[in-house]
């Protein structure tokens, strides 16, 4: 099982992701792009990423946005290394703030 982050860690984390927060056990972010087909642009090039972790998200889409929510089920639900990985690499993906 991979190892849970401790709020302190999860703390620092949040402080070097940009718009992320730690709600409900889970990294989340909304993501606001200029229209419905770069939010779907968004979703094709991040689920390459989660792919390649082989660690998938939750997420939804409302037209421009795009609501992203990372925590690791085989921990229980929690947030892990895995999640802030995947976290980073949207972020690098990203366009939008």
């Amino acid at each position: 099982m991979p190892t849970i982050l401790t709020q302190a860690d999860i703390q620092q984390v949040l402080g070097e992701l940009k718009g992320w927060a730690w709600e409900r056990d889970a990294l989340e972010k909304t993501y606001r792009f200029g229209s419905f087909r770069e939010a779907m642009s968004f979703m094709v090039r991040a689920a390459f990423e989660a792919e390649a972790l082989n660690h998938h998200p939750e997420w939804a889409n409302v037209y421009d946005r795009v609501t992203v929510r990372l925590a690791t089920h085989d921990a229980g639900g929690k947030v892990t290394a895995k999640d802030v990985e995947l976290a980073r690499r949207f972020e690098k993906i990203s366009w939008v703030g």
